[in-house]
Protein backbone atom coordinates (compact mmCIF):
# COMPACT_ATOMS: atom_id res chain seq x y z
CA UNK A 1 0.00 0.00 0.00
CA UNK A 2 1.49 3.36 -1.06
CA UNK A 3 -0.54 5.75 1.08
CA UNK A 4 -0.40 5.98 4.89
CA UNK A 5 -2.82 7.62 7.27
CA UNK A 6 -2.18 11.34 7.74
CA UNK A 7 -3.10 12.73 11.14
CA UNK A 8 -3.86 16.49 10.97
CA UNK A 9 -2.44 16.98 14.48
CA UNK A 10 0.83 15.20 13.82
CA UNK A 11 4.00 17.23 13.35
CA UNK A 12 6.20 15.63 10.71
CA UNK A 13 9.82 16.45 9.85
CA UNK A 14 10.52 17.10 6.19
CA UNK A 15 14.16 17.02 5.09
CA UNK A 16 15.33 18.58 1.84
CA UNK A 17 18.95 18.24 0.76
CA UNK A 18 20.74 20.12 -2.00
CA UNK A 19 24.23 19.31 -3.32
CA UNK A 20 26.15 22.58 -3.67
CA UNK A 21 27.60 23.40 -7.11
CA UNK A 22 26.88 19.86 -8.28
CA UNK A 23 27.45 20.72 -11.94
CA UNK A 24 31.06 21.59 -11.15
CA UNK A 25 31.77 18.23 -9.51
CA UNK A 26 34.09 16.23 -11.79
CA UNK A 27 32.81 12.81 -10.71
CA UNK A 28 29.17 13.92 -10.62
CA UNK A 29 27.82 10.58 -11.87
CA UNK A 30 29.72 8.71 -9.16
CA UNK A 31 28.41 11.09 -6.47
CA UNK A 32 24.82 10.63 -7.69
CA UNK A 33 25.20 6.85 -7.49
CA UNK A 34 26.65 7.15 -4.01
CA UNK A 35 23.77 9.42 -2.95
CA UNK A 36 21.18 7.00 -4.33
CA UNK A 37 22.79 4.12 -2.42
CA UNK A 38 22.85 6.21 0.76
CA UNK A 39 19.15 7.05 0.45
CA UNK A 40 18.31 3.39 -0.22
CA UNK A 41 20.25 2.47 2.94
CA UNK A 42 18.40 5.15 4.95
CA UNK A 43 15.00 3.93 3.72
CA UNK A 44 15.85 0.45 4.98
CA UNK A 45 17.68 1.39 8.20
CA UNK A 46 15.11 3.98 9.35
CA UNK A 47 12.01 2.35 7.85
CA UNK A 48 9.94 2.58 11.05
CA UNK A 49 10.57 6.36 11.34
CA UNK A 50 9.86 7.25 7.70
CA UNK A 51 6.48 8.53 6.54
CA UNK A 52 7.58 8.97 2.92
CA UNK A 53 10.78 7.56 1.45
CA UNK A 54 13.91 9.57 0.75
CA UNK A 55 14.29 10.01 -3.00
CA UNK A 56 16.30 12.09 -5.46
CA UNK A 57 13.94 14.71 -6.90
CA UNK A 58 15.77 17.13 -9.21
CA UNK A 59 19.07 15.41 -9.85
CA UNK A 60 20.91 17.62 -7.37
CA UNK A 61 18.21 17.59 -4.70
CA UNK A 62 16.67 14.91 -2.52
CA UNK A 63 13.97 14.79 0.13
CA UNK A 64 12.08 12.59 2.55
CA UNK A 65 9.51 12.80 5.32
CA UNK A 66 9.83 11.53 8.89
CA UNK A 67 6.92 10.75 11.19
CA UNK A 68 8.58 12.82 13.95
CA UNK A 69 11.76 14.94 14.20
CA UNK A 70 13.54 12.36 16.38
CA UNK A 71 15.94 10.97 13.77
CA UNK A 72 16.40 14.07 11.56
CA UNK A 73 19.91 14.96 12.76
CA UNK A 74 21.06 11.34 12.75
CA UNK A 75 19.90 10.89 9.15
CA UNK A 76 21.54 14.13 8.02
CA UNK A 77 24.79 13.07 9.69
CA UNK A 78 24.55 9.69 7.95
CA UNK A 79 24.29 11.42 4.56
CA UNK A 80 27.10 13.87 5.34
CA UNK A 81 29.40 11.05 6.38
CA UNK A 82 28.61 9.16 3.17
CA UNK A 83 29.27 12.28 1.07
CA UNK A 84 32.07 13.64 3.24
CA UNK A 85 33.96 15.29 0.37
CA UNK A 86 30.80 16.91 -1.03
CA UNK A 87 29.14 20.07 0.30
CA UNK A 88 25.40 19.65 0.96
CA UNK A 89 22.75 22.06 2.24
CA UNK A 90 19.95 20.68 4.44
CA UNK A 91 16.62 22.23 5.35
CA UNK A 92 14.54 20.65 8.12
CA UNK A 93 10.90 21.68 8.32
CA UNK A 94 8.74 20.59 11.22
CA UNK A 95 4.97 20.84 10.87
CA UNK A 96 1.81 19.42 9.37
CA UNK A 97 1.24 17.75 6.00
CA UNK A 98 -1.71 18.93 3.90
CA UNK A 99 -1.89 16.15 1.30
CA UNK A 100 -2.21 12.40 1.33
CA UNK A 101 1.12 10.79 2.20
CA UNK A 102 2.52 8.55 -0.50
CA UNK A 103 5.12 6.36 1.18
CA UNK A 104 6.87 5.52 -2.08
CA UNK A 105 7.03 9.04 -3.55
CA UNK A 106 7.69 12.03 -1.28
CA UNK A 107 7.56 14.42 -4.25
CA UNK A 108 3.76 13.96 -4.19
CA UNK A 109 3.58 15.06 -0.54
CA UNK A 110 3.15 18.71 0.48
CA UNK A 111 2.34 20.91 3.44
CA UNK A 112 3.87 23.36 5.97
CA UNK A 113 6.65 20.92 6.92
CA UNK A 114 7.97 20.92 3.35
CA UNK A 115 7.41 24.66 2.92
CA UNK A 116 9.55 25.33 5.99
CA UNK A 117 12.29 22.95 4.85
CA UNK A 118 12.37 24.70 1.46
CA UNK A 119 12.50 28.08 3.18
CA UNK A 120 15.55 26.93 5.16
CA UNK A 121 17.35 25.91 1.95
CA UNK A 122 16.61 29.37 0.55
CA UNK A 123 17.79 31.03 3.75
CA UNK A 124 21.08 29.11 3.68
CA UNK A 125 21.65 30.17 0.06
CA UNK A 126 20.92 33.78 1.01
CA UNK A 127 23.28 33.67 4.00
CA UNK A 128 26.07 32.26 1.83
CA UNK A 129 25.91 35.41 -0.30
CA UNK A 130 26.21 37.75 2.70
CA UNK A 131 29.73 37.95 4.08
CA UNK A 132 28.71 39.50 7.40
CA UNK A 133 26.33 36.74 8.47
CA UNK A 134 27.03 33.34 9.96
CA UNK A 135 27.44 30.37 7.66
CA UNK A 136 25.51 27.15 8.15
CA UNK A 137 24.70 24.19 5.92
CA UNK A 138 21.84 22.87 8.10
CA UNK A 139 18.86 24.89 9.35
CA UNK A 140 15.61 24.05 11.14
CA UNK A 141 12.19 25.73 11.07
CA UNK A 142 9.11 24.81 13.09
CA UNK A 143 7.04 27.98 12.66
CA UNK A 144 6.21 30.58 10.02
CA UNK A 145 5.40 33.21 12.64
CA UNK A 146 8.17 35.05 14.51
CA UNK A 147 5.56 36.15 17.05
CA UNK A 148 5.27 32.53 18.20
CA UNK A 149 8.16 33.38 20.47
CA UNK A 150 8.73 29.95 22.04
CA UNK A 151 9.12 27.98 18.80
CA UNK A 152 10.94 30.78 16.98
CA UNK A 153 13.46 31.23 19.79
CA UNK A 154 14.03 27.48 19.95
CA UNK A 155 14.64 27.40 16.19
CA UNK A 156 17.15 30.26 16.47
CA UNK A 157 18.97 28.53 19.32
CA UNK A 158 19.21 25.24 17.42
CA UNK A 159 20.32 27.02 14.25
CA UNK A 160 23.03 28.85 16.18
CA UNK A 161 24.42 25.52 17.36
CA UNK A 162 24.23 24.14 13.82
CA UNK A 163 26.12 27.20 12.59
CA UNK A 164 28.95 26.47 15.02
CA UNK A 165 28.99 22.83 13.84
CA UNK A 166 29.30 24.01 10.24
CA UNK A 167 32.22 26.26 11.24
CA UNK A 168 33.97 23.30 12.83
CA UNK A 169 33.42 21.07 9.77
CA UNK A 170 34.71 23.77 7.42
CA UNK A 171 38.15 23.52 9.06
CA UNK A 172 38.51 19.78 8.57
CA UNK A 173 41.30 18.76 6.21
CA UNK A 174 40.83 15.95 3.69
CA UNK A 175 42.98 13.72 5.90
CA UNK A 176 40.89 14.52 8.97
CA UNK A 177 37.72 13.75 6.98
CA UNK A 178 39.19 10.41 5.95
CA UNK A 179 40.05 9.54 9.55
CA UNK A 180 36.62 10.65 10.84
CA UNK A 181 34.83 8.60 8.18
CA UNK A 182 36.95 5.54 8.96
CA UNK A 183 36.44 6.10 12.70
CA UNK A 184 32.66 6.17 12.28
CA UNK A 185 32.74 3.18 9.93
CA UNK A 186 34.61 1.20 12.58
CA UNK A 187 32.21 1.72 15.45
CA UNK A 188 34.04 4.81 16.75
CA UNK A 189 36.93 2.61 17.86
CA UNK A 190 40.31 4.33 17.58
CA UNK A 191 42.30 1.08 17.46
CA UNK A 192 40.20 -0.41 14.65
CA UNK A 193 40.47 2.91 12.81
CA UNK A 194 44.23 2.92 13.16
CA UNK A 195 44.44 -0.64 11.89
CA UNK A 196 42.22 0.16 8.87
CA UNK A 197 44.41 3.13 7.93
CA UNK A 198 47.73 1.47 8.86
CA UNK A 199 48.62 4.24 11.31
CA UNK A 200 49.06 4.42 15.08
CA UNK A 201 46.16 4.91 17.50
CA UNK A 202 47.82 8.09 18.75
CA UNK A 203 47.62 9.53 15.22
CA UNK A 204 43.88 8.83 15.12
CA UNK A 205 43.40 10.44 18.52
CA UNK A 206 45.45 13.49 17.50
CA UNK A 207 43.46 13.94 14.27
CA UNK A 208 40.11 13.73 16.07
CA UNK A 209 41.21 16.23 18.70
CA UNK A 210 42.70 18.62 16.13
CA UNK A 211 39.43 18.52 14.19
CA UNK A 212 37.55 19.21 17.45
CA UNK A 213 35.42 16.25 16.46
CA UNK A 214 34.21 15.49 19.98
CA UNK A 215 32.95 19.06 20.41
CA UNK A 216 31.12 18.74 17.09
CA UNK A 217 29.68 15.36 18.07
CA UNK A 218 28.45 16.65 21.45
CA UNK A 219 26.71 19.64 19.84
CA UNK A 220 24.95 17.47 17.24
CA UNK A 221 23.88 14.95 19.87
CA UNK A 222 22.44 17.78 21.99
CA UNK A 223 20.27 18.94 19.07
CA UNK A 224 19.23 15.36 18.37
CA UNK A 225 18.24 14.81 22.01
CA UNK A 226 16.18 17.99 22.04
CA UNK A 227 14.32 17.08 18.84
CA UNK A 228 13.71 13.60 20.22
CA UNK A 229 12.07 15.06 23.33
CA UNK A 230 9.98 17.36 21.13
CA UNK A 231 8.92 14.37 19.06
CA UNK A 232 7.55 12.66 22.17
CA UNK A 233 5.70 15.83 23.12
CA UNK A 234 4.13 16.17 19.64
CA UNK A 235 6.10 19.25 18.57
CA UNK A 236 3.77 22.17 17.84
Amino acid sequence: MNNINNSPNQRYAAIIGDIVNSRKIENRNEIQKRLKNLLDDINKKYHEYIASKFIITLGDEFQGLLKTPDKAIEIISYIEIGLLSVEVRFGIGIGAISTDINYENSSEVDGPAYHRAREMISRIECIEKQYTERISNVMISSTDDKHQSKNYCIDELLNSILSVCTALKSKWTERQKEIILTYLSNGQNQYKTANALSIGQSSVNKALKSAKYYTYKYAMETIEKYLSEFGRENYV
